[in-house]
């Protein structure tokens, strides 16, 4: 049998488009003279779509395009995910039931399925992280227990293979093949009782980094050699979104032998046909697409893809970025030059009087070697204007004038009001002028504990980087040089700073407050670990000597040297932690979208409350004393 496997781009909420997509795929494979065609999860629809899917017009549409699918299956099988609509059923909310469904589709009709439904439904609905499926669909063993008469032995009846091609093939959808995520049912295993040939499993996996590892394992060796049955993984690429975060759709689309070995895979963030032939109970080895040596490299393709996705999304391929001459905005510049070009790239220096000739120098030079349009626009006299006019502004009391009332601005203020100048005013009127948008350059670091400026640096249309920690951000720029070299070596060793105050002045030594390669650590402990923490582990790691290893601190850095004493550790760590849980959550709900490329990324991702910070009972027991 010859397959198809489908890696096509799926644009959410547009089912015409993605029709379009899989006919063209369809014409190409039936050329090719495949058997069978199997393209990825709700590839109709998209995956990421809110609350779209209680729209009943567009459930309309989406249940169209998939019977026009439906007569397309002559002389090829086509196997493809989409919604499925049961009138006569209720969710929860009241409304029509939805399924998550797999269709199969031979001789322009669609192939019944345990219970005589014209589809397989998903068994297994993920609510983690971005997903949130219970909240739409119901899943496969609750419709079964409904049914009269089909209720005994729900497993042993309901995965039962369908003959694809005279192969008995198990037709799973996404987290039905995940056996290591303490699901109560292993769809794969119960297909395998019941003498499946075959695994096939459509999906709509989002791109994170270490993913793509961690599902060869599953499916590779937890599944495929373990029940000595070969699989088929089909996923899709293309750029989604649930408002707040945006997760790019990399394909990487595999098949795994019956020892769980590699036989086939598709390249990532590329639409791919990937044929394969399967033969005397085996797939046989075919195309193994060059991908990415190195997670930074990974990280890269995610970000050049899911940043060009996003720009053609709005419509617009020209950037203004405002470049300070830190490593931040050095690498946003150097990743849009990638991605539009020299010709399409502004880059603006926007120095006050506390700005260096340093960074000021190394900004220039970065724009000379891009080749692209660069400006320096000073803000002093922006920021001396707004100082007069709050100091000189009247200020009254119903209908009286206060004379003597006035408002100043502190240093602090001061530091607030040239990022805002930065953004709000110049950033935002250049990038008009300029015929496009403006670029935020923050990183997951300064996300993490608020130090940006509201309507300042934290605004833009995108946080691309906003899912990489500052020593990620450090380590993609010596990886863009590689191949692409524009940073001058100065912008990896001047010291970080905002240089918003004297207090910053970078040829002094001074900078951010923050000690990167700690504070990162810490940072990922609270929010990115699976199971996070909270300053009461932080603070019993530091009182038994352990904190070096737990937080995976760098050969040669000492935790212990940073902080001499348990009462400077905990000032640091509740000074963090307040700003984490406090005023970081309020600039976080108002940030620009973040690119999502790590385990959990901020938005939708990470679901956050303005509920203040809370340090636990045994916290406090650490920090005095108490055992």
């Amino acid at each position: 049998m010859k397959v198809c496997m489908a890696q096509i781009e799926v644009t959410s909420c547009r089912p015409n488009l993605n029709f379009e997509r899989m006919s063209k795929a369809i014409a190409s494979a039936k050329s090719e003279h495949a058997d069978t065609i199997v393209f990825p999860e709700l590839c109709l629809s998209g995956y990421l779509i809110g609350d779209t899917w209680e729209e009943q017009s567009f459930l309309s549409d989406l249940l169209y395009y998939g019977e026009q699918i439906c007569t397309l299956a002559k002389d090829i099988i086509i196997v493809f995910g989409n919604i499925a609509v049961d009138k006569a059923k209720t969710n929860n909310d009241g409304r029509p039931r939805k399924y998550n469904a797999l269709y199969c589709a031979q001789n322009g009709k669609f192939m019944l399925f345990p219970g005589g439904k014209p589809y397989y439904i998903k068994t297994l609905l993920p609510n983690y992280r971005e997903f949130e499926e219970p909240r739409h669909f119901c899943d496969s063993e609750r419709m079964v227990a409904e049914e009269k008469g089909f209720s005994v032995n729900y497993k042993h009846l309901y995965f039962i293979p369908r003959n694809i091609n005279g192969v008995s093939a198990g037709l799973c959808t996404c987290e039905d093949a995940w056996s290591s995520q303490n699901y109560p049912t292993d769809p794969v295993s119960e297909y395998v009782n019941n003498d499946a040939e075959l695994i096939i499993n459509i999906s709509a996996s989002p791109y994170t980094l270490g993913k793509n590892r961690l599902r060869n394992k599953v499916f590779g060796l937890e599944q495929a050699k373990k029940h000595n049955v070969p699989l088929i993984y089909v996923n899709q690429t293309g750029l989604q979104n649930n408002g707040k975060t945006l997760f790019t759709f990399d394909g990487s689309s595999t098949a795994y032998n019956k020892n769980g070995e590699i036989v086939a895979q598709a390249p990532m963030f590329k639409e791919h046909l990937l044929y394969i032939e399967y033969k005397n109970g085996d797939i046989l080895p075919g195309e193994l697409a060059l991908l990415p040596s190195s997670d930074i490299e990974e990280i890269e393709q995610s970000l050049l893809y899911g940043i060009d996705k996003y720009l053609r999304a709005c419509g617009t391929n020209k950037v203004v970025v405002g470049l300070s001459g830190g490593i931040d905005s050095a690498v946003t510049a150097a990743l849009y030059a990638k991605i539009v070009g020299p010709e399409n790239l502004l880059l603006v220096n926007m120095p006050s009087k506390y700005n260096s000739a340093t960074t000021k120098n190394i900004a220039e030079k970065i724009a000379k070697n891009i080749g692209c349009y660069y400006t320096s626009i000073g803000i002093e006299e922006s920021v001396e204007l707004t100082t007069k006019q709050i100091q000189r502004a009247p200020i009254f009391k119903g209908a009286e004038y206060l004379s003597k009332q006035s408002l100043n601005l502190t240093p602090f203020h001061l530091e607030n009001v040239q990022a805002r100048d930065r953004s709000s005013r110049i950033l935002a009127a250049l990038s008009s002028a300029w015929g496009g948008v403006f670029t935020c350059n923050g990183n997951k670091s300064e996300l993490s504990v608020a130090y940006c400026t509201m309507l300042g640096d934290l605004s833009g249309y995108l946080a691309a980087i906003g899912d990489l920690w500052k020593e990620q951000v450090y380590e993609l720029g010596r990886h863009i040089n590689k191949t692409y070299p524009v940073l001058p070596e100065e912008v990896f060793t001047v010291v970080p700073s905002a240089e918003l105050s004297s207090e910053q002045n970078v040829d002094e030594g001074k900078g951010d407050p923050l000690v990167y390669w700690y504070h990162d650590r810490l940072f990922q402990s609270w929010m990115q670990w699976w199971f996070r923490c909270t300053p009461e582990e932080n603070l019993e790691w530091y009182s038994n000597g352990t904190i070096n290893q737990k937080l995976s601190i760098s050969a040669g850095q000492d935790v212990y040297k940073l902080f001499s004493t348990k009462e400077v550790f905990c000032n640091d760590l509740e000074h963090w932690y307040k700003l984490f849980k406090g005023m970081g959550v309020a600039k976080r709900v108002q940030a620009p979208p973040v690119l999502a490329l790590s385990r959990r990324s901020y938005g939708f991702d990470f679901r956050e409350t303005l509920n203040g910070c809370y340090f636990t009972r045994r916290y406090y027991e650490l920090k005095l004393g108490k055992q």
